[in-house]
């Protein structure tokens, strides 16, 4: 009992430590996960999890495959589809057949697999992998419709894979005659039905209890999760991983819903998405053995390739034509395609189902499928930045700086980083606070930056950055405590808080973000300077004109906010770990009479430089 506890333990440890080490060297993680699994498996032999866990694994693995799918599904809003959605039904519609059909043809032709596991095989790799595509787009950087695209197939295909599995599988054993065929279009219909009907009820079920106070909001997320396994598990009683549709109906309709408490449990549910695609990777790999590997001959290779350069690229070239979707988008989506954990853990169910029905080779498909995953993950991992960047389908706009409230001085930030290409935003309730930004070519945004509509019309992805500036402390804090898990509590600043505050007034440590500046300088200081006349200057510095100088040159009150590396990269200096290096543009916020000393060293710096 405390091998096994170990053995978990240790499990969980290599996830995470898998997960953080691929962040530290932008990584798919996915790619660490499976030689943390091999080195847990088929090197060393310290985890079996056929024996380890006995009969619960592969009901575990299920489960576990059923919480990540319903996560997948709650990050899908259909205002985000608006512009590709014919171009995603018609790739899940007519591509997902396809990929089937071509895949098992090339699995057995060309891989040499039995035609019963060529045809399981040729269902399961329709999946894409929205555990291992989902990293990749935050990395890539891609515009908003591309992104969309291969976001929603990914999560939606791989129910829908995982379905065309059990049908593939429960039409062989007719075959074989082990299971009677006269009922199995009924059950297959039906099965569509219930899991669709089910997951749409089970998820209004939950947006009703939660909005009218049947459910405490400490018990929300543990509730919703129990009801996402029941959901899953009564599903298939009607066919066996019916209930992976389910679960991700049941995202999505719960994704597209007004809950209030949505955004905490979806944080919730990430967490535990996280360390359960680490922790089953790991399992599904170390489940390989050293024969597996070596059954993976050339045939095997010519297999892979053929999926990759001749079945998914005409699949999806035909199922989009005509679909409005341009040709540089249809040629990245016919490219980008990795699988992840969900292709292996149904290939791991079906592979063993098979295997214990009496088909010789189906073990092979298990090794076939891993062997996808990396040349997948591997080449497309590498590949979706350079060729988006070739397609010009990335972001027009770096990472850049979001700020929440219009007051003047803001304004005049924004401009002067508009100056430097830095892409910088204003959001404000009110019209006349944004009117003057208006006229300066600033983007705007025209409302209440924590309204649904801001969520769905800002982009944070297209923003490394935010300082909450309106006179509201409360808001303010609101606002950063709002933003910190999409962009990182590191980069959310608000103004300071006001010496004169009293203990009564001042919040709490856990919301809010970093001070905006060392000084601690609260709104009121700020717009008294400014009517002042103090300014932002931008100075670059140089070898002959290094921090030093630039500090010596400054007024002493002056304030250091921020500077911008040559990347366009923005570090504030209330939060940086040290100073600005050559070639850094420093900005900062001087009174009047510094202004033409300060525009003096300006230009010698520039000059120099």
């Amino acid at each position: 009992m405390h091998d096994i506890g170990l053995k978990i333990a240790l499990i969980g440890v290599m996830g995470m430590g898998a997960q953080w080490l691929a962040w530290r060297l932008r990584l798919p993680a996915i790619v660490l996960l499976l030689l943390a699994g091999v080195l847990a498996g088929p090197a060393t032999g310290f985890v079996n999890p056929a024996e380890d866990f006995g009969t619960i694994y592969r009901p575990l693995v299920s489960l576990a495959v059923a919480i990540i799918l319903f996560e997948g599904g709650l990050t899908l809003n259909f205002k985000e589809i608006s512009e590709t959605s014919t171009a995603v039904r018609r790739i899940i519609i007519f591509g997902g057949p396809l990929v089937w059909v071509m895949t098992a043809f090339s699995a057995h032709y060309i891989g040499g697999l039995s035609w019963p596991t060529a045809v399981v095989l040729g269902a399961v790799l329709v999946v894409t992998g929205p555990t291992v595509i989902t990293p990749l787009l935050r990395q890539a950087q891609l515009a908003a419709r591309p992104a969309s695209l291969l976001k929603w197939e990914a999560i939606v295909n791989d129910p829908i894979g995982a379905l065309f599995a059990v049908v593939a599988f429960e039409v062989i054993l007719v075959l074989i005659g082990q299971h009677q065929g006269g009922s199995l279009a009924y059950v297959v219909v039906a099965a569509f039905v219930v899991a669709v009907a089910g997951g749409y009820v089970a998820a209004r079920a939950i947006h009703w209890a939660f909005v009218h106070g049947v459910v405490p909001e400490f018990l929300k997320a543990p509730i919703l999760l129990a009801t996402v396994l029941l959901a899953y598990a009564l599903t298939n009683l009607v066919l066996e991983e019916a209930g992976l549709l389910t679960v991700t109906v049941m995202g999505i309709v719960l994704a597209n819903t007004r809950i209030a408490s949505l955004a905490e449990m979806r944080r919730f549910k990430e967490t535990i998405t996280v360390f359960l695609v680490s922790g089953i990777f790991i399992l599904l790999t170390a489940s390989l053995t050293i024969d597996d590997f070596k059954s993976l001959d050339w045939r095997a290779a010519m297999f892979v390739a053929s999926l990759l350069f001749v079945v998914r690229p005409l699949a999806i070239m035909t199922a989009t034509a005509g679909s409005g979707a341009t040709l540089a988008e249809r040629t990245l989506s016919s490219w980008i395609a990795p699988r992840g954990v969900v292709a292996v853990a149904v290939s791991g169910l079906f592979g063993g189902a098979l295997a214990d029905a009496g088909i010789a080779d189906a073990n092979r498909m298990v090794a076939f499928t891993f062997a996808v995953v990396v040349t997948t993950i591997v080449l497309h991992g590498f590949t979706l930045g350079p060729l988006a960047s070739l397609l010009k389908l990335k972001s027009a706009e770096k990472p850049g700086l979001l700020i929440a409230g219009g007051p003047r001085w803001a304004i005049d930030l924004a401009r002067k980083l508009r100056g430097m290409d830095v892409p910088v935003m204003i959001a404000d309730p009110n019209w006349n606070h944004i009117a003057e930004a208006r006229l300066s070519e600033v983007p705007v945004f025209y409302g209440d930056i924590l309204s649904e509509e801001a969520h769905h019309s800002i982009d944070p992805k297209r923003f490394s950055t935010l300082i909450a500036v309106t006179d509201n402390d409360a808001y303010n804090s609101l606002v950063c405590t709002d933003f910190a898990p999409e962009l990182g509590r590191s980069h959310v600043y608000q103004l300071g808080r006001g010496a004169d505050q009293s203990k009564r007034m001042s919040l709490n440590f856990t919301l809010g973000g970093r001070p905006l500046t060392e000084e601690g300088v609260d709104f009121r200081t700020l717009r008294e300077r400014h009517w002042q006349g103090w300014t932002f200057q931008a100075t670059k510095l140089t070898d002959e004109f290094d921090y030093d100088a630039y500090l010596d040159s400054r007024a002493e009150e002056a304030i250091v906010l921020l500077w911008v590396k040559p990347s366009g990269k923005l570090v504030f200096a209330a939060g940086a770990s040290g100073a600005p290096s050559i070639d850094d543009r420093v900005i900062s916020f001087t009174p009047a009479k510094d202004r033409r000393a300060g525009a003096e060293s300006e230009a010698t710096s520039v000059e120099k430089g």
